[in-house]
């Protein structure tokens, strides 16, 4: 790849003081993402930890059949997880788009570079509103932080422990999303724009993806300690 075709940070240095070639073979951009990516994980950890720490220390808690059996303003009881299933799908979905346009950003091919990114724009944004749809439908029954109307098998108050930790959970998780289809926007805008074909390279697209492939997975664990658990 010719010097023209990246950013000058990202140009093997050469005089004596410069730093050379890099050891690990990584480009700076997404050593830095994989950085960021890695202390965000610590995050997330820290609050699922603090999740299973309350969970199985109390002695009563919601059951998730009972808590997510309804798909907003569709069916009000009788379709546990179907309606968090069908975000997932669209989620993971979501994922092999992002992979199908960092693929065609290798070949060059624009066209379906910018196609791929507005399924993963598009994927994103429906994700985000079903889960507006589903915290609009569990404030409606009385759950928000401070306040959880829901009890455990035997009938006993579960606290709202449950609750917060949900809320601010999964808000978390969907200002990721939130912030990672901004992103996503904004490279497609780029791409349309003929900004990576002209530098040679659509390594940037490669990024994003790394950021969209992290914000899926933590969703399979925040899925797995919510909603099946």
């Amino acid at each position: 790849m010719s010097t023209t075709s990246v950013a000058p940070i990202d140009q093997i240095k050469t005089t004596p003081w410069a730093g050379g070639r890099s050891p690990f073979s990584v480009e700076y951009g997404k050593m830095m993402m994989w950085f960021f990516l890695l202390s965000d994980a610590f995050t997330f950890s820290a609050l699922l930890i603090a999740y299973g720490s309350l969970r199985f220390s109390a002695k009563a808690w919601p059951m998730p059949d009972e808590v997510f059996q309804s798909i907003p303003f569709i069916k009000e009881h009788g379709a546990p997880l179907v309606f968090v299933g069908l975000m997932t799908f669209i989620l993971i979905m979501s994922s092999v788009t992002m992979v199908l346009a960092v693929e065609a950003g290798h070949r060059g091919a624009k066209k379906e570079v910018a196609g791929w990114m507005f399924l993963t724009v598009i994927g994103g944004l429906i994700f985000l509103s079903c889960q507006a749809l589903e915290w609009t439908h569990l404030h409606e029954e009385g759950a928000w932080w401070g306040s959880n109307p829901f009890k455990s098998a035997t009938g006993l108050p579960t606290g709202t422990n449950f609750t917060n930790l949900f809320f601010t959970i999964t808000g978390f998780h969907g200002f990721h999303v939130f912030t990672g289809v901004v992103i996503n926007i904004i490279i497609l805008i780029n791409v349309l724009k003929g900004t990576y074909a002209k530098r040679g390279s659509y390594l940037m697209v490669e990024k994003v993806g790394l950021y969209w492939h992290f914000v899926d997975l933590v969703w399979v664990f925040v899925f797995t300690f919510f909603y099946l658990v």
